[in-house]
């Protein structure tokens, strides 16, 4: 009887870091990660980066090349008991030259956990690679992040991706004893659809070639690439990293004037379902950053976030890119933000004061034995319904928190207030 093989992924994993798909920056001709490993002085390590980049392969090249002992634990499984159970068995002939531990998952490991990983990292026995999927800086204990090196992992690109998906499918016909060809664009069609994850685009290659018909021509089509890879290139999750990544080049796309990337990430938050984020960042975006440039936005996108909110998706997305656009396409200006963000960091800062006596309140019995509202101006008694007078608390008299904009709207404000003020 065969032996079954292993999944595909693992028989196609690189075995030298030539063989990497990726990572140029780290393992490339001159990466400072290669630097490192060709040095055989391995520290502590923690790959940060999304699945299917290259992490766990790496952990396994490092050790074959020092010669180290690799055990694989996954954080939501493993626990401080077997780390120590590695430990206690390092002084037999089996790790001649220490082991290195490959964490997966470290995020999944409590306070408590990390912090009882200290007393290895420091022995010098173990040298601790960790991973995870989520920002370290966010998810480890301070303590490890000291001790260890941050090399963060970026998605493949389709174009390094190609290479590992034409071997796969060559890889599955000699598995299988057939010659497996594909019609036109299917490795592209793959290495595009899987989201830069090399291990998603090999699995997609091992489920379409067991998919072809007994007897039948043995080529991979592009309606069951696209059945199988349908959704799978975009990386997106709630509560991760990916979500606030793809909010801020949202948000920053729409304030930089680039109605393209900015409709890019509206849809790529809308083929998620999250509209309500999208909705959020465009009202926050169209006061933050077009302001008082052109004030008429705010009406027109609430407009438009509320009839996208009314009909829903995917019609909702015919609103949402109406506004998108404007406010992209719109002046700018941040002069509304950065008076109240002035004004908060004032009071932040204890910088307060008591309101000027002619200011309070007058309206009640035996307010003005207390000299309240006695002297106050009412501007509308002047010209121009203007009245020089002072509305700030005294420890903050002389504060300026509003400094006009460039645009024509505020420029046209400032004039008219020059103007009425003699200034």
């Amino acid at each position: 009887m065969n032996k079954p093989l292993a999944p595909l992924p693992e028989r196609i994993r690189p075995t030298s870091l030539d063989e990497i798909v990726g990572q140029a920056h780290l393992v490339g001709k001159n990466g400072l990660l290669r630097r490192v490993i060709e040095n055989g002085h391995i520290p502590n390590m923690i790959f940060y980066g999304p699945s299917g980049t290259g992490k766990t392969t790496l952990a396994g090249i490092i050790a074959a090349r020092t010669d180290r002992t690799l055990h694989r634990l996954n954080a939501t499984q493993a626990g401080i008991a077997d780390i120590k159970a590695i430990f206690d068995g390092l002084d037999t002939l089996l790790s001649p030259n220490g082991a290195l531990i490959y964490l997966d998952e470290i995020q999944y490991f409590n306070k408590k956990q990390q912090q009882s990983l200290l007393e290895f990292m420091e022995n010098g026995k173990i040298t601790l690679i960790a991973s995870t999927t989520e920002n370290p800086y966010f998810y480890v204990y301070n303590a490890i992040l000291s001790r260890a090196t941050v090399f963060e992992f970026f998605s493949v690109t389709p174009e390094e991706i190609l290479p590992a998906v034409r071997r796969a499918i060559s890889m599955c016909g000699e598995a299988q004893g057939i010659d497996v060809s594909a019609e036109p664009g299917v490795a592209e069609y793959i290495a595009r659809s899987s989201g830069g994850d090399v291990r998603k685009a090999v699995g997609a290659v091992e489920m379409l070639v067991s998919a072809i018909p007994l007897g039948g021509d043995p080529v991979i089509t592009l309606k069951d690439a696209s059945a199988v890879s349908q959704r799978s290139a975009m990386r997106y999750d709630r509560d991760g990293d990916s979500h606030y990544d793809i909010l801020s080049a949202y948000q920053k796309s729409m304030r930089g004037s680039d109605p393209d990337a900015a409709v890019h990430y509206l849809g790529r938050l809308l083929s998620a379902g999250d509209m309500p984020s999208a909705c959020r960042r465009l009202l926050v975006c169209a006061a933050e950053d077009v302001g008082l440039a052109y004030p008429q936005i705010m009406p027109i996108v609430k407009s438009c976030v509320d009839s996208a909110l009314q009909v829903g998706l995917p019609e909702a997305a015919l609103m949402l890119s109406m506004a998108v656009v404007m406010v992209a396409t719109a002046p700018k200006s941040n002069s509304a933000s950065g008076a109240i963000g002035a004004a908060m960091a004032d009071l932040q800062s204890g910088k307060s004061g008591d309101i000027p006596a002619h200011l309070k309140d007058g309206h009640y019995q035996g307010a003005q034995k207390l000299g309240h509202a006695q002297g106050y101006k009412y501007a509308h008694d002047f010209d121009n319904n203007y009245v020089k007078q002072q509305y700030l608390p005294d420890a903050l008299k002389d504060a300026v928190y509003y400094t006009p904009g460039g645009n024509k709207f505020e420029q046209a404000l400032k004039k008219y207030w020059d103007a009425v003020k003699g200034e």
